[in-house]
């Protein structure tokens, strides 16, 4: 295909962007930061939508909990929503508290409610008292994003710990289970549950392996809850980004692979949060009412 293909819609001649250069298509610089990461602190700092995502009303009076939404794609969807006319609580460990008040800052400029709820959601407890204080916050529950995740690269399967098996295994996966077994008293239908799963799931990284096996095993979650509250009217779906800049990423321990990040997508570039936040609008929406059980790749092109 020519690489001067038309950059108009031939509607009204609208300008068609390239995705290829819409965001930052370059490596990153050499770069590296303990988990949990800092947005401030990456080079370039990732695009949320701050400047750019324009709300319609897809979701107004709606009220939505996202874990993890004090970065990354969690503020992307806290911003997108908000926008959209929803109030947000975002829970997220209290070392994120600063991230975490940038975020609600901008929710509560679109007009909505904004809450923080700051805790360690590997705690069954934690997660019954974040869902709670949500509701309570909030009036009610309509849209839960699990979003939190943990990850870390290692070298070798001997270098896996045990304690850092369970640290996955809960970030990801336990405190999954426990956030939407409490959320569904709350729930009613009409209401939406998204997962924030991953390419991972489907092309699993040596180096990730517990990750992937989380991510695996949340589609799988995916699919038997859409089955099972599909009765309930409670949609259930997941997207699964692939490469995406995110504080996570220089906190992998992976620096030498920061450089070249997301360079081998087929748009030849790493996707940026405000990338991701269109899905989970729909599928929180109307627009997406007749869609369950489904996982939503942004993979820049790589298949799932």
């Amino acid at each position: 295909m020519s690489e001067t293909a038309s950059t108009t819609s031939g509607v009204g001649d609208a300008p068609v962007a390239d995705p290829r250069d819409l965001h930052h298509t370059e490596g990153f610089p050499r770069q590296a930061q303990d988990q949990p990461g800092e947005t401030d602190t990456m080079r370039p700092e990732p695009d949320h939508g701050e400047q750019s995502y324009e709300g319609h009303g897809r979701l107004l009076g709606r009220r939505a909990l996202i874990t993890g939404g004090d970065s990354g794609i969690g503020r992307a969807v806290a911003i997108a929503y908000a926008r959209e006319g929803a109030d947000v609580t975002i829970a997220c460990l209290p070392e994120e508290r600063h991230d975490a008040e940038e975020t609600i800052e901008i929710v509560e400029e679109a007009g909505a409610n904004g809450s923080i709820l700051l805790t360690d959601l590997r705690d069954e407890g934690a997660c019954e008292k974040v869902v709670t204080d949500a509701v309570s916050s909030m009036d009610g529950l309509d849209i839960l994003v699990s979003n939190a995740g943990y990850q870390q690269s290692r070298d070798s399967l001997t270098e896996l710990t045990t304690a850092e098996f369970d640290k996955v295994f809960k970030t990801n996966l336990y405190a999954l289970l426990w956030l939407v077994r409490a959320a569904l008293p709350h729930l009613t239908a009409g209401s939406s549950i998204i997962v924030t799963s991953s390419i991972q799931a489907f092309q699993p990284s040596p180096g990730l392996v517990d990750y992937a096996m989380t991510k695996a095993a949340q589609v799988a979650f995916v699919k038997a809850m859409a089955t099972s509250l599909g009765p309930h009217g409670i949609r259930v779906n997941a997207v699964a980004p692939g490469p995406i800049w995110t504080p996570l990423i220089p906190g992998t321990d992976w620096p030498d692979k920061v450089e070249s990040f997301g360079q081998d997508t087929p748009l030849g570039r790493a996707g940026q949060p405000a990338e991701l936040a269109g899905a989970y609008v729909y599928l929180a929406s109307g627009d997406a009412s007749y869609v369950s059980g489904a996982v939503v790749p942004v993979t820049g092109g790589r298949p799932l």
